[in-house]
C-alpha cells in the first residue's frame, strides 16, 4: 500500500486541525491527543510511518488491552497536553484498565502537541509500583524509562 504523504504530514495537519478548532470553539477536538500520543510513540520505539500504518490497518479503536505492536510486543499508550490557558497543567494521567500489553507508555505534550517527555513501563514493573494507585500523576510515571 503507498501512500502519498510525508511521515509527518499527515500528523501535522490533524494538530493544526485541532489547534484551529480548539481556537474556534474552546476544547480541542476528544480523541486527538490519543491518535497523536499512539502515533509518537510508535516512532519513539522504532516503528517507520509505514510500518506503523501496516500495523494499524483492521485495528478498531476498542482492541482490548493494546494500542499496537512492534517487535511482538504489544504497546499500551495513554497522552496529556495542557491547553495552555490559565491553570491548565497536566495533575492526572491516564491508567490503562487492564494489563493486558508488555509495555505502556506514556507521553506529556505542551500546548501545541510538541512532546515534552515520554516514559516506558513495562508490565511486571508496573504492575508492582504503580497498578495499585487509585491515581497516577506525572510524577509516578517518571520513575519509568525515559524515551523523551
Amino acid at each position: 500500500m503507498t501512500h502519498d504523504y510525508t511521515h509527518n504530514s499527515l500528523r501535522t495537519d490533524l494538530v493544526r486541525i485541532a489547534l484551529e478548532w480548539e481556537k474556534a470553539f474552546g476544547v480541542a477536538p476528544q480523541g486527538v491527543t490519543g491518535a497523536v500520543a499512539e502515533f509518537d510513540a510508535a516512532m519513539l520505539i522504532g516503528h517507520s510511518p509505514e510500518s506503523y500504518s501496516l500495523e494499524m490497518q483492521g485495528a478498531t479503536a476498542v482492541r482490548k488491552g493494546f494500542d499496537f505492536r512492534y517487535s511482538g510486543q504489544r504497546y499500551q499508550v495513554k497522552g496529556n497536553r495542557p491547553s495552555g490557558k490559565p491553570g491548565s497543567f497536566v495533575t492526572r494521567t491516564g491508567k490503562p484498565s487492564n494489563q493486558d500489553w508488555d509495555f505502556f507508555i506514556w507521553v506529556l505534550y505542551d500546548e501545541s502537541y510538541t512532546i515534552q517527555e515520554a516514559w516506558r513501563w513495562d508490565v511486571d514493573a508496573f504492575e508492582v509500583k504503580l497498578a495499585p494507585l487509585k491515581r497516577l500523576g506525572p510524577r509516578d510515571l517518571r520513575c519509568g524509562v525515559r524515551l523523551a
